[in-house]
């Protein structure tokens, strides 16, 4: 059975040397030092190889069980989520006065990190559950506030977002569940909705649905559509629950992965509902939860590759395959461990220096989300609004490629679900799918997000990139490796922006059949901001007189191959968005 160790040490490094947590001018930041970080990530970690792990096998063997109306989760899933609410680890973020942490997203990215690898389908269950807490805090009155975030924090209550339709996913304007206002003014909603995560179980006292849809009169199409809560139970002003409310789980969809989550069909029979904000600006509050979860799902990408890659570094130290080329590293065995050889190398490389450029860009993201909420910080949260659709897109779209490239380390026993492999693959493909799926994701990196308020965001974005070249111009150690790469990258990425520019506006299919190449093109320019920051810092941290000299000259080592052998990707993906539309458009619908 697979095992997982939470990268403690890895985490910290993040926090503390990349970004210098405690150093920084965001609330509750100052309160960040090691020790604090380090004793919360080390009890985080406990619970993900203790609890967690061992019941992620047992969520993908058994599933979960529609029974009488209702849902069953795997066995041991109800005492772990138990465990986690009685630590408090569901409310990290959430404030003290509803009991909550008070700590920073930043830390509650990090320790959820820990919590997913170990086990995404059972954390889905919280996860969800911040989302729609997250949309309350937001745009909910003052009476739904004191009512609901309580209770979701503690996940006493647990939510769900409510968006698919059967014939409606992306294209929300198209949705048919209404809601009819009551005199009282309540709404009864009426609907079905597909793919919602989490949508029922057994593991709290109450579900609290937030559902999208349209009162009945309103503007057509999306800007028709409003958010209500939905409980499954229905409760008094103290909470006191009573009555089921006319909403059921129809059906558990039967998945490729994540079996350990509730993936409900859920049916509305004139429901309770009550108003989340104005009547039609629903979006604005939903975009709240689909935000944060696109950040989530981000995490989920290279979270699912972690894992992967621990137990195959593991496997290939531990297979006996053949001899190195260059004489035999285990002269009294039969054969050499699978690692000695240079394509176990380099594709355990390319998962490694993958995984920690992805957990440095999104702790970074989320402590930009931090800087936006805790500062008002204006230039933050279009930086964060940037950044969103490519931490979504790129790192599902390689976290998905490296769980598979870990798969094949183990040659045929990757294949056999003895060994555990596959649930990581099929876990993380559909990372890549749900919260907008990845070509929407891209669309919307180019679509909208480079031009939003006039291009100033992606503009200080390439600022950014270019004042840490020029600052750092004279370190020598940094130039060749990290410094002249990144360089290269950033033009290539302003290559294509300026096509886009030039092209699109007379043929906007231009830009949106290029969309896809930039979105991974931005990912590998991020990426390679990430690593050359992070030599910077192991390369201080050893002139400092760091005593775990290995950890930091391997960081080095792993920047050095992803700026050598993964950055250079964005000059295809500059090749490919050159060529324009003309090919990709081609074909008439009926030659496919």
């Amino acid at each position: 059975m697979p095992t997982y160790t939470a990268p403690v040490k890895d985490l910290q490094f993040v926090l503390h040397d990349l970004l210098k947590v405690s150093e920084q001018d965001i609330e509750g930041y100052s309160e960040l030092d090691p020790e604090f970080t380090g004793a919360v990530l080390e009890e985080a970690g406990k619970v993900s190889s203790e609890v967690l792990a061992p019941l992620n096998v047992v969520g993908d063997a058994e599933g979960c069980v529609l029974e009488n109306g209702v849902v069953r989760t795997p066995k041991g899933f109800k005492e772990a989520f138990e465990q986690m609410k009685e630590g408090g680890w569901t409310a990290l973020d959430a404030a003290e006065d509803i009991g909550g942490q008070n700590l920073p997203y930043v830390m509650y990215t990090a320790v959820n990190e820990t919590f997913v690898t170990a086990n995404m389908a059972f954390n889905m269950y919280q996860g969800l559950t911040h989302g729609a807490y997250s949309a309350i805090l937001e745009h909910g009155s003052d009476i739904q506030k004191a009512m609901y975030l309580p209770k979701l924090a503690t996940c006493e209550w647990t939510g769900t977002m409510n968006l698919t339709e059967p014939h409606c996913g992306t294209d929300l304007g198209l949705m048919r569940t209404k809601a009819v206002p009551q005199d009282d003014g309540t709404f009864k909603i009426s609907g079905q909705k597909i793919f919602i995560s989490a949508g029922d179980h057994d593991m709290a006292d109450n579900i609290i649905h937030l559902v999208l849809a349209k009162i009945p009169g309103g503007p057509e199409g999306i800007k028709g559509v409003s958010l209500f809560i939905v409980p499954k139970i229905l409760h008094d002003e103290n909470g006191a629950l009573g009555a089921a409310n006319g909403v059921s789980c129809g059906k558990i969809e039967e998945k490729m992965g994540i079996h350990g989550n509730s993936t409900c069909v859920m049916n509305y029979d004139e429901a309770e509902g009550y108003l989340i904000g104005e009547e039609h600006k629903g979006m604005r509050a939903m975009f709240v939860m689909m935000n944060e979860a696109r950040m989530g799902v981000g995490l989920q990408g290279y979270a699912q590759a972690e894992a992967a890659y621990q137990n195959a570094v593991i496997y290939a130290n531990d297979r006996l395959q053949g001899r190195a080329v260059t004489g035999d590293e285990n002269p009294d065995g039969p054969a050499d461990p699978l690692i000695v050889h240079p394509d176990i190398r380099r594709n355990l490389m390319d998962q490694k220096s993958f995984v920690e450029g992805a957990r440095a860009l999104t702790f970074w993201g989320s402590s930009l989300i931090d800087r936006a909420n805790k500062n008002n910080d204006e230039d933050a949260d279009g930086l964060i609004s940037l950044l969103t659709p490519v931490i979504k897109g790129f790192q599902t779209d390689k976290g998905f490629e490296f769980a598979v490239a870990a798969q094949q380390v183990y040659g045929g026993h990757g294949y056999i679900e003895e060994w555990g492999m596959s649930q990581f693959a099929r876990d993380a493909r559909i990372a890549m799918i749900y919260e907008g799926a990845n070509g929407v994701q891209a669309l919307d990196l180019v679509g909208r997000k480079l031009a939003q308020d006039g291009g100033k965001h992606v503009m200080a974005f390439f600022e950014m990139i270019k004042s840490f070249i020029k600052d750092n111009e004279g370190n020598d150690a940094l130039k060749a490796d990290f410094l002249d790469p990144l360089k290269s990258a950033s033009k290539d990425l302003q290559a294509a922006g300026m096509y886009f520019m030039q092209n699109g506006m007379k043929n906007p299919n231009n830009a949106l059949a290029g969309s896809y190449d930039f979105m991974h093109m931005m990912g590998h320019v991020c990426f390679g901001l990430m690593w050359a920051r992070m030599a910077k810092a192991a390369m201080e941290a050893l002139e400092n007189g760091a005593t775990d000299t290995a950890f930091y000259e391997t960081k080095i080592a792993t920047g050095k191959y992803y700026m050598a052998r993964q950055l250079p990707a964005t000059k295809m993906h500059l090749a490919r968005i050159n060529t324009g539309a003309e090919t990709v458009m081609a074909l008439k619908a009926a030659n496919f």
